[in-house]
């Protein structure tokens, strides 16, 4: 006895099927890690931990790469939205001390530690995964730029 062809169920898959476009190149990989340890540089470069500098790298990388790469360009966002954050966060510690007539510091030396700390080792997770083709997503962080 013979079954129709559209009567058959098809085995079932292993999971998704990734195609390769979704797949990012090592080349993406390459530029994505770069525009999160960028953050790291232009801080060391300029000096300042809260500064303009730690958002430099990343606006510049995203900015050649937006057009070319869209797994670079997921990445240099998501770097810059995070270090934009982290600027805020700074400018606001500053603030606060400048109208506490400095006794402010007593908070924002150890904000500024904690989020200092934490600025690090998101960046560091973040270029890790990156370079392994993962999209990753910051905590705490304002998607300004879209």
């Amino acid at each position: 006895m013979s079954v129709p062809p559209e009567s058959v169920v098809p085995p079932p898959s292993n999971g998704p099927q990734s195609s390769s476009s979704d797949t990012p190149s090592a080349e993406e990989r390459t530029w994505a890690l770069f525009a999160h340890l960028s953050a790291l540089l232009g801080c060391i470069v300029t000096g300042h931990w809260f500064g303009w500098g730690c958002f430099l790298g990343p606006l510049v990388i995203w900015l050649v790469k937006k057009d070319s790469m869209p797994f670079v360009n997921d990445q240099g966002k998501e770097a810059l939205n995070f270090n934009i954050t982290i600027a805020i966060v700074g400018i606001a510690l500053f603030l606060l001390t400048l109208m506490t007539l400095g006794l402010g510091v007593v908070l924002a030396i150890p904000i500024g530690v904690v989020v200092g700390v934490a600025w690090l080792v998101f960046t560091i997770i973040a270029a890790i995964r990156a370079n392994e083709g993962v999209r990753y997503r910051y905590p705490f962080t304002l998607r300004l730029i879209k």
